[in-house]
């Protein structure tokens, strides 16, 4: 079994472990870094967000490659269930539907969800904060978070409609401050030609994407599956390694280990490890998702339909409806230049006319939710088998409940809906946003995995990064937080390892 040595080891390659990794080269440049993927590479940068390939069959290619184990080894297999693009489904099988999360989702491939997301990042509002975190130091963390990820909240200012959109979703929510309705920010660049391109972490990464910046001190292993992290007497000494091309098992020998596999799979490979804290894949958290889609009135679209056909977006604008304590939910309203429902064809769609309603809804931090694991029973990558027990509480019903009275509310002022059907809540686990499996805490009290740096208590060494981390329950898209995370984390550990 060959030996290798490095400083560090960052298992996943999303967004959180591409912080890391970046953090780290900035912090501490001197560090010999690895980072291990099982997926494949799907680009050159590696991590470019798919939605930025111009061939739509290279965009199909490279999400079909994403989709686990079983479909992307086998191209002639059906996609193993209804899950969105470039995602597989946990439970690809008859009883999915019968699971507590039957849409729980992931992806497998080099810069992981960061290579298939929506690219929205809200800040965390009232209580989705971390209260035990320093108020100017999880504000100046997400600033570098929106740094890392290129943030911006002016991407589609020009956008046809969206001033419309949000000067009536202001009359159906009277909101002030930070909680008004505003552009949602996204991780995208626009370009002096008027181009958009979207931020996977490649843009994280920097220079480390690209193969000649990168030098002795970073690299990067695809199709690699991190079995389990090795240690000593409550210390890290590294990782057993496989690579998945060709079934050979190395060890690499490092004092730090940072696990960014997602909120399944993080707590999957410590449970692997013998890292088994008594909140490991407990309070399990989803964001309940209802969403609907309007078209804007008759008059608006016609005295704004030259401008919509001359400049209009890919998306045509996404606006913000923020997370109050009050109304425990966010609002994406995103105008689409495709109908979300077949319509007929002497009836064009004007691009940013149709509006999708999409709200998320926090739920209650429950320890009986979570993912469990069995060590007898092995799943497509040779991993402990994963389970997911998770319900809604009367009050996450009142909340969606509430939710679907406001998506109402908000399509009411905006238009008309597309068909004759309510607001509708989607099969839980369709966010993709699930934390809390590998949560932080103040202290070490059994409810939580690591502390306020990431290091999983008890364990030197052993950092967890990741939506998984997240404590509070939140509304917001969470990856954001996460990577402001995760630059806390990465610095804590680049300080320890001087």
């Amino acid at each position: 079994m060959k030996i290798h040595e490095y400083d560090a080891v960052i298992v996943g390659s999303g967004p959180a472990g591409a912080a890391y990794a970046r953090t780290l080269h900035e912090e501490a440049p001197q560090l010999r870094v690895l980072m291990v993927e099982a997926g494949p590479s799907l680009s050159k940068p590696p991590g470019l967000h798919v939605k930025n390939l111009p061939d739509p069959k290279a965009r199909a290619a490279a999400q079909l490659a994403s989709q686990g184990p079983v479909t992307s080894l086998n191209p002639e297999s059906p996609v193993p269930g209804p899950g969105r693009p470039g995602t597989f489904l946990l439970r690809p099988d008859e009883l999915a539907p019968l699971a507590g999360m039957p849409a729980a989702a992931m992806s497998s491939n080099v810069g992981g969800m960061g290579a298939h997301w929506t690219c929205a990042c809200p800040r965390p509002g009232a209580s989705e904060r971390i209260s035990f975190l320093d108020d100017g130091t999880l504000d100046a963390a997400l600033g570098e978070a929106e740094r890392l990820l290129s943030v911006t909240s002016e991407a589609f200012a020009d956008a046809p409609f969206s001033g419309d959109v949000r000067d009536r979703l202001k009359r159906a929510f009277h909101r002030t401050g930070a909680a008004a309705i505003q552009p949602m920010p996204l991780a995208v660049r626009k370009h002096p030609d008027g181009t958009i391109t979207w931020s996977g972490t490649d843009v994280v990464m920097g220079p480390l994407a690209e193969p000649t910046t990168r030098g002795d001190f970073f690299e990067l292993r695809a199709q690699t599956l991190c079995q389990r992290v090795m240690l000593d007497a409550g210390h890290v000494t590294g990782v057993e390694l496989k690579d998945l091309t060709n079934g050979t098992v190395t060890q690499v020998h490092a004092p730090a280990v940072v696990v960014a596999a997602d909120a399944l799979r993080t707590p999957q490979l410590l449970f692997a490890s013998g890292v088994r804290p008594r909140a490991l894949g407990r309070y399990l958290n989803d964001q309940p998702q209802v969403i609907s889609a309007v078209r804007l009135p008759a008059d608006v679209v016609q005295s704004g339909a030259g401008e919509a056909a001359a400049g209009a977006a890919v998306h045509s604008g996404v606006s913000w409806v923020p997370y109050t304590d009050e109304e425990p939910f966010h609002g994406q309203v995103m105008q689409l230049d495709a109908s979300p429902v077949p319509l007929a064809e002497d009836d064009p769609v004007v691009p940013g006319s149709v509006i999708g309603l999409g709200w998320f809804c926090a739920t209650e931090t429950v320890e009986e939710n979570r993912v469990e694991f069995d060590d007898t029973s092995l799943d497509h990558y040779g991993m402990p088998r994963m389970t997911i027990n998770y319900n809604l509480t009367w009050k996450d019903l009142r909340v969606i409940e509430q939710a679907k009275e406001a998506v109402t509310r908000a399509g009411k002022v905006l238009g008309t809906f597309l068909d004759d059907r309510p607001p509708f809540l989607l099969p839980a686990g369709s966010s993709l946003h699930y934390q809390g499996s590998v949560r932080m805490g103040q202290y070490d009290d059994g409810r939580s995995v690591c502390g306020p740096d990431s290091q999983v208590w008890g364990t030197e060494g052993l950092y967890v990064a990741g939506n998984g981390v997240i404590p509070t329950s939140t509304a917001c898209n969470p990856t954001l937080t996460s990577v402001a995370l995760a630059v806390l984390g990465a610095r804590s550990l680049a300080r320890s390892m001087h």
